[in-house]
């Protein structure tokens, strides 16, 4: 059910509403564990796709996703960004994502590779 201000559910490619509750655990390459919303977690595409894709993946199952190729830092500038993401995305907000110029390579890197 949808109410006055929410937007809907997301929907899977079979049409089908996507389980958007709960928490997500994602590891950093150091180990540093980020215990972010779902609903967060699925701005991101590959996540959405470890996460609701049917055959028992161990992320479905486990709730935790691990980045062997992640830094802490890295993946705590991404979990800003789904937040923030999640904020702004019906454009009645509007606000900047501040990126350091140091860590834009490898940002745009992880980013890339989560299709966000």
């Amino acid at each position: 059910m949808v109410g006055k201000g929410d937007a809907p559910a997301p929907r899977g490619p079979d049409g089908e509403e996507e389980d958007t509750g709960g928490v997500v655990k994602l590891i950093s390459a150091e180990g540093f564990e980020f215990v972010v919303d779902k609903k967060a977690a699925m701005v991101s595409n590959t996540l959405r796709n470890m996460l609701t894709s049917p055959g028992g993946f161990s992320e479905t199952r486990q709730g935790e996703i691990r980045f062997p190729e992640i830094s802490t830092h890295i993946l705590e500038k991404i979990c800003q960004y789904f937040y923030w993401s999640l904020r702004y995305s019906s454009g009645t907000e509007s606000s900047e994502f501040a990126i350091d110029l140091p860590i834009t390579l490898e940002l745009m890197m992880a980013a890339n590779y989560l299709d966000t």
